[in-house]
């Protein structure tokens, strides 16, 4: 009762529901609304737009901006422009809702110290030592040969294989021998006309999920350009290298020069929870840094083109070296995984990363004054890897259990909104495989305290989703559309029709159309 009681304060609090009668209101509306406050003219446009949902009855917003993990860096003209979105807010008697903890898509929080992105490990790559530098040999060998597999799509003569235009998919594949625990750099030079598709390169072991997740970034129309992506084998002996298009096929695609290698120290991360041990082949003997050999780093590890952000593929760091030539080395260490178009993901068990999150809901607190802060925990694909994490001995659904509850804590008294689908077992929150994560995401949801208000976009199963969180008792918001047909957002509130505790309706764009803002709130009265 006490809980139930407690809760009940909270919406009212929040406005969810009716005054005095105490019976629930219709859902209030939400807009997401990411922008830069740093921009004079991006507030004047802000006003615009809000005025525009105030009139139709929106009530809440939800505001993101990167520079929320790096609030200390800013100049005044920052916290200006942030209290001149407070009075629009004031005026429009909107609810602010900040975003905080950027955990899944940490680039901005990586921006403090990108040392803190979760690391896979490379396990005693042979490194040989040449004119006072060792580097990397491969081992075993690799290189592609002979084609194992391509679809009748493809064609290849002299180095070149051509898509033929159709029904794809449209691929081509190389079987080959790896060492577990090695990073492997693939390269490819990709030639395209008006071509709609996007090509993608996979390393897939047998049965299981891609280790590669790295976009290319082909345009639709390019002159041959080189592409690059680098993987980790994990546990795998074996891997099917993919190069191809899973979709249908419209313009023109052509690829040469592939080529793989195993890679050297690139990204290398250089913290205690991820270390770097250089060892001698087979004599068991661990060579000191600044002794043996000089100290190692990657200046361009998360710091191109800015700090927080990591390119996959650049030069990698030698180990520079008095040791005779021909000296053999066994050198283990930790890289981040890049996820499509740069998403990398801080490492929740390192205690300074908790350090960084509690900064920052100090700073947010003392800004904005909120009643209602979004933790921003959301597609979150790599993890339990290092021995930061590995000293726990925890699922990684454990872990972010753990860590849910921590950052609720911080933002105490204030209450607490979070995206759902990594607390879902109908959505993210599953067994595995799921993209790169060392183990199941299952039980996660045990850091759900009852009063954080979920943002629900499970669409696909949404029946089952709904019901889960209704059971539970959490307070939820449907984030049903985005960028789509309106049609979707109609199955939505069928599905939402008579489910206990759905307190909100957003209207989400990741393209800045606002477009639908109205018509999505006439539908949703």
């Amino acid at each position: 009762m006490r809980t139930f009681r407690a809760l009940l304060l909270a919406l009212f609090s929040l406005g969810f529901f009716a005054h005095p009668a105490g019976a629930q209101e219709k859902p209030a509306l939400w807009l997401y609304y990411p922008t830069n406050l740093l921009v004079d003219t991006n507030i004047d446009q802000l006003e615009k737009i809000w005025k525009r949902a105030a009139a139709v009855g929106y009530s809440h917003v939800l505001l993101a901006d990167s520079k929320f993990s790096r609030l200390d860096d800013l100049p005044k003209e920052y916290f200006k422009n942030c209290q001149r979105v407070k009075q629009i807010a004031a005026e429009l008697k909107m609810q602010i809702v900040p975003a905080v903890f950027p955990i899944g898509y940490s680039n901005d929080l990586l921006n403090r110290d990108p040392n803190l992105v979760e690391g896979i490990p490379v396990k005693d790559a042979l490194f040989v030592v040449k004119g006072g530098e060792a580097n990397v040999v491969a081992d075993p060998p690799v290189a592609f040969g002979k084609v194992s597999f391509k679809d009748d799509s493809v064609a290849i003569e002299n180095g070149v294989a051509t898509v033929r235009e159709g029904k794809g998919p449209a691929r081509m594949v190389f079987k080959m021998k790896v060492s577990p625990f090695r990073c492997y750099h693939v390269s490819v030079k990709i030639k395209t006309q008006d071509f709609k598709a996007q090509p993608e390169i996979k390393a897939m072991a047998e049965g299981d999920a891609s280790m590669q997740w790295q976009n290319l970034g082909v345009k639709p129309t390019q002159d041959w350009t080189r592409h690059d992506v680098v993987f980790n084998s994990l546990d795998h002996s074996e891997v099917n290298v993919y190069f191809g298009v899973w979709n249908d096929l419209h313009g023109g695609l052509a690829w040469k020069d592939w080529a793989i290698e195993e890679a050297g120290l690139v990204n290398l991360l250089r913290r205690e929870g991820a270390p770097c041990v250089v060892k001698a082949d087979g004599a068991g003997k661990t060579y000191v840094e600044g002794t043996d050999y000089e100290k190692l780093v990657d200046p361009h590890m998360g710091n191109t083109p800015w700090a927080g952000e990591f390119q996959a593929w650049h030069e990698a760091p030698t180990i520079h070296t008095k040791l005779p030539d021909g000296t053999r080395l066994r050198v283990s260490w930790y890289h981040p995984a890049i996820v499509y178009d740069g998403q990398v993901a801080a490492c929740i068990s390192e205690p300074r990363t908790m350090e960084i999150l509690a900064d920052q809901a100090k700073r947010m607190k003392e800004l904005w004054g909120a009643p209602l802060y979004m933790m921003s925990h959301d597609e979150f694909r790599c993890c339990n890897w290092d021995e930061s994490c590995q000293k726990r001995h925890e699922t990684p659904g454990k872990m972010l259990a753990e860590n849910l509850k921590q950052c609720t804590k911080l933002l105490r008294p204030q209450q607490a909104a979070v995206w759902g689908d990594m607390f879902d077992p109908y959505h993210n929150a599953v067994k595995g495989p799921y993209y790169l994560v060392n183990g199941p995401w299952t039980d996660s949801w045990d850091g759900l305290e009852k009063d954080v208000v979920v943002l629900n976009w499970n669409y696909d199963k949404r029946e089952q989703s709904l019901k889960f969180f209704a059971d539970r008792g959490n307070p939820q918001v449907i984030a049903g559309y985005y960028d789509g047909p309106l049609s979707d957002w109609m199955n939505w509130l069928a599905s939402a029709k008579g489910v206990k505790g759905v307190v909100g309706y957003m209207y989400t764009t990741w393209r800045n159309d606002y477009g639908k803002m109205e018509e999505f709130a006439g539908m949703s009265r």
